[in-house]
């Protein structure tokens, strides 16, 4: 471009502040049938998609990419079904904004609440998965955001084909195009512009690899809505049911392996540890799963584990890994989670109330859960529809990040001509 990277991003901004306003007026059937066309373009474009996603593989293995990268990276035809339906299922949400609660009369006469409102513009930075491009779209409009999407460059191609759908159902609906902006430019400078623009960008939304996460949270300008690690927990009380206690186990780090909700250590008070610790080991062992534990726990269950080190405890496997410590109480295990976990999602498996609510009060995560599987820690299972990302933050949004996390309050206040006095 004849442009530099600078300039060229200024611009992008500039344009997306300015359909921030026009989104934030907006009308819910605006935005519906926006979304409704975007999915329609979708259907209409596979032939397009498939020769632009062609693309993409075809580099992807000439610059090396492994068998997992490219997997992420295919547009198979199911793929596309679940973007449309993904659209669809935005579409069908209700509409926060404009929404007003809390309204109250104060002694001065003056009606008070708070209004939800749109956060304005919203970069989102992804790797990979060309999917997220619709995701990210879709959420955004819905909420009322303009929003600049960086993809990785190993999926341009795939990604400008589908934004090429989205511009189709903002012209349909009345919105301006720059309502949603895929970055043309591969060159890295563009995250760097992109992150170091408050004056245009409200918010930034990275989702990728670590590595990603934290040059962004180290270098941006503009707040960051991000997880870091996926450290999660069980932790099986000595109250705990035999059979939940296995089952939610087994779930927590079978169900899927990859995933930032997937258990990685697992606590287990002493009482019950004989109990319910061999018949989990075959499981896992059965299934593919190393295991690493405590002197205790290999004292119980013999060569089947491997020993734990220290760094085990505060590691994130992303893959068929399984921590194991067997504890002599409650306080040990909130201590293990406070000190090693990742703020994410932690789990105890009780019948007693009185753990329960501790466990609940006093593990600093974002999802805390009695008796259910770290798993459902997602924006789909938390009937959000859609989630962004996860954010492990403690401002603005914490946990799944659905439309309602893309949103910000105002206070609106109504008065009769009062004055102050």
């Amino acid at each position: 471009m004849s442009e530099t990277v600078l300039d060229y991003m200024t611009r992008l901004g500039r344009a997306a502040r300015e359909a921030s306003r026009v989104l934030a007026r907006a009308s819910t059937a605006q935005k519906n049938r926006a979304l409704q066309a975007a999915a329609t373009a979708l259907d209409q474009a596979r032939e397009a998609l498939a020769v632009a996603n062609a693309k993409d593989l075809e580099a992807g293995r000439a610059n090396g990419l492994d068998e997992a990268m490219l997997d992420r990276l295919a547009l198979t035809p199911r793929r596309v079904d679940e973007m449309i339906e993904g659209l669809r299922q935005v579409a069908a949400l209700p509409d926060p904004i404009g929404e007003i609660r809390d309204m109250r009369y104060l002694p001065s006469g003056i009606q008070v609440g708070k209004m939800r409102v749109p956060l304005g513009v919203v970069g989102i930075i992804y790797e990979s998965r060309p999917n997220v491009t619709i995701d990210a779209a879709s959420l955004c409009l819905k909420s009322g955001n303009a929003t600049i999407l960086r993809g990785g460059s190993e999926a341009i191609h795939s990604n400008q084909a589908i934004a090429r759908c989205i511009t189709r159902g903002l012209e349909e609906a009345g919105l301006p195009n720059a309502a949603v902006q895929v970055v043309e430019t591969t060159d890295r400078a563009a995250v760097g512009a992109l992150i170091s623009m408050p004056e245009f960008v409200d918010v930034i939304v990275p989702r990728g690899g670590k590595g990603l996460i934290e040059r962004i949270s180290r270098e941006a300008r503009v707040p960051v809505i991000k997880h870091l690690d996926g450290i999660c927990h069980v932790y099986i009380d000595r109250a705990a049911d035999m059979d939940k206690a296995v089952r939610i186990a087994d779930n927590a780090k079978t169900q899927r392996f990859a995933p930032c909700n997937t258990m990685e250590t697992l606590l287990v008070h002493a009482a019950i540890a004989a109990s319910v610790l061999p018949p989990l080991a075959a499981i896992y062992v059965q299934k593919g799963v190393e295991l690493r534990g405590c002197p205790r726990t290999r004292e119980l269950l013999g060569e089947a584990v491997n020993a734990a080190s220290e760094e085990d405890w505060a590691t994130e496997y992303n893959a068929p890994i399984l921590s194991i410590r067997i504890l002599d109480s409650l306080d040990e295990a909130i201590e293990h989670i406070n000190r090693y976990g990742s703020q994410h999602t932690d789990a105890i498996v009780t019948e007693n109330f009185t753990d329960a609510r501790r466990f609940l009060t006093e593990v600093d995560s974002s999802s805390v859960m009695v008796n259910a599987s770290t798993r459902f820690a997602d924006g789909f299972e938390y009937g959000l529809g859609a989630e962004i990302g996860i954010s492990t933050d403690k401002l603005h949004a914490r946990g799944p990040v659905g439309l309602e996390g893309l949103t910000s309050e105002k206070y609106v206040v109504f008065g009769d001509g009062h004055v102050r006095t």
